[in-house]
């Protein structure tokens, strides 16, 4: 593959239209990492898409689709026949095969299984084992392994068949006759070492391992933090399932991320840019209604207030900043704390420490603001009571806000629901009532 040249989503795209650009698109689409063509893919209308992906060498074809977001490649294999699914997987070794197994047609994934040989079947059968959020399940297999009984010329031996393609193989994984892991051994520690040394002396016991069981999200930031470029992914009878590298572990960071960023719109981050208009009205209409009805649910609290409102046309006025301040403040909280909880960070006895520490923020930004907004107040209508209430109103808000952003995303993680799906719906709708339901009801109680 020739040096990596700086993606250019947009001529790639544009090239992709023109039938007189093949064989430049071909050459172009060939300087990138699979990961960048994945991105250019999904960039591409999916008549385009499809076209494009067909002129791929078949490994670049496997490995873009692993790439690619779920709804987007399941989008590519609608579009192909059966034959080209058959040629497809002819060869795909089981690694790949996990990871798209779940958009792949049952018929094609078992004509994948009949193609493999038993040691493939046994990996497969073992990393099906577990859920497609655990780390066992994409436990990579590609490893330099050897026994602990092993001397140091056998292990610099297995280094020196390394081709120049490998990546993040820095390292041995040594185990027992029986498969069960010992440990870590760093290349770099046998350099100079006598060859009939046993490699057990070498082995780096500070080096972390992943549990097969153990989160991906988890596992990922277990390796992204421990200074290694791979390390061992076990069951639980520490037996070596494979290893978890960097390149790995930084991608499902990022893919975690882009998630939490997209549920917080209410949106799938699988989900196909280009995606059928119809399946994507689908998906958005769920939050669409109930947006709806929280919107319905601060409308009923306003209408309790009907009177107050008629006679004192001020407070209608300044109802929509009660609820800003309120809605600002609960998603700065809010956010805070669903990052706590991604990091692992919030715990049982930090919780409370963090709860004091919002209330107290919310009660003196409360407070800062109250007395700004009151004085704006006060001089936009000339109504020492209206600016009254207004500020006891911002303060209850806030308050409200900075409790709701700790309490909510915490109730949402224990109830195994995405906090960062909801949250903000629910967050939103409780700070549009109270606020509401605390300046009209202030209102009512003071002016009329």
């Amino acid at each position: 593959m020739v040096e990596n040249t700086p993606l250019d989503i947009e001529e790639i795209v544009r090239d992709s239209f023109d039938e007189n650009e093949t064989e430049q698109l071909a050459e172009k689409l060939d300087q990138l990492e699979p990961e960048e063509i994945a991105i250019a893919l999904e960039a591409m209308p999916l008549e385009q898409r499809v076209g494009t992906w067909l002129t791929l060498e078949k490994e670049q074809q496997i490995a873009s689709l692993t790439y690619m977001r779920v709804d987007a490649r399941s989008n590519i294999f609608k579009q192909l026949e059966t034959a080209q699914l058959h040629e497809l997987v002819e060869e795909i070794d089981v690694d790949d095969l996990i990871e798209l197994l779940d958009e792949l047609p049952d018929a094609i994934y078992q004509y994948a299984c009949s193609r493999m040989d038993q040691s493939e079947k046994r990996w497969l059968d073992q990393a099906l084992t577990y859920d497609d959020e655990q780390c066992g399940r994409y436990a990579d297999h590609d490893v330099l392994i050897v026994s602990k009984n092993a001397k140091v010329r056998d292990a610099v031996r297995l280094f020196k068949k390394l081709t120049e393609d490998a990546e993040y193989q820095e390292a041995l994984f040594v185990v027992d006759r029986t498969g069960r892991y010992v440990g870590l051994l760093q290349g770099i520690r046998l350099l100079g070492q006598p060859n009939h040394l046993p490699v057990v002396e070498f082995i780096d016991a500070e080096a972390p391992v992943v549990q097969g069981d153990m989160g991906l999200d988890t596992g990922s930031d277990l390796v992204a933090r421990s200074g290694y470029s791979a390390l061992a992914v076990v069951d639980s009878e520490d037996k070596l399932l494979g290893r978890l590298s960097i390149g790995e572990a930084l991608e499902n960071v990022r893919r975690s991320l882009e998630g939490q960023f997209m549920h917080t719109a209410g949106l799938d981050e699988e989900e196909d840019l280009f995606a059928p208009i119809i399946n994507s009205a689908k998906r958005r209409a769920l939050w669409l209604g109930i947006n709806l009805l929280t919107a319905f649910l601060a409308a009923w609290t306003i209408g309790l207030f009907e009177a107050t409102l008629q006679q004192v046309v001020a407070l209608a006025v300044l109802m929509p900043i009660v609820a800003s301040m309120g809605g600002i403040a609960g998603s700065q909280t809010l956010t805070l704390i669903i990052r706590g909880l991604a990091l692992g960070q919030i715990t049982p006895q930090t919780y409370w420490t963090l709860m004091r520490k919002e209330l107290s923020i919310g009660a003196i930004n409360g407070v800062l603001w109250a007395l700004v907004i009151a004085g704006i107040t006060y001089l936009w209508f000339g109504d020492w009571i209206i600016a009254g209430v207004i500020s006891f109103a911002i303060v209850i808000n806030i308050c409200v806000a900075a409790f709701s952003g700790v309490v909510i995303p915490v109730w949402l993680e224990k109830m195994k629901i995405d906090p960062a799906l909801s949250g903000s719906v629910i967050l939103t709708t409780v700070t549009d009532v109270i606020g509401f339901f605390a300046f009209l009801g202030l209102g009512s109680l003071f002016l009329l």
